[in-house]
């Protein structure tokens, strides 16, 4: 099986007011995300490829439109947890390219949250 990844940036604010008060995360504040998408194929295509690199810039204007530098509160449908926008983004790719297997979004250097079906 073939892999690829490609890694998105983006800074945004959210706020998990479902939370516990005295919850840090319950607090309105903001993180500069890394999101990766990996698709895998079992074989490559006529050019050498999973798919080109340069297929997945919607990606990037996708998350540039709609994510950067806003309140993910006010784009995302439930809790704007890490998990549930490594399912968003999962769903989102994997209807643009059927070889999408995975979304993995990082809110700090050491915390990620994956989806793979």
């Amino acid at each position: 099986m073939y892999r690829i990844r490609k890694e998105f940036h983006f800074s945004a604010s959210h706020q998990l007011s479902h939370l516990p008060a005295d919850h840090q995360c319950a607090r309105l504040h903001g993180h500069n995300y890394i999101v990766v998408v990996e698709l895998s194929a079992p074989a490559l295509n006529s050019d050498g490829f999973v798919r080109d690199y340069h297929d997945l810039k919607p990606l990037k204007t996708y998350i540039d439109d709609s994510f950067d530098h806003r309140h993910l509160n006010d784009v995302l449908t439930g809790p704007s947890t890490a998990e549930n926008m490594a399912k968003h983004f999962y769903d989102w790719c994997k209807a643009q390219w059927p070889e999408t297997t995975s979304v993995a979004v990082s809110e700090t250097p050491k915390t990620w949250a994956e989806y793979r079906p």
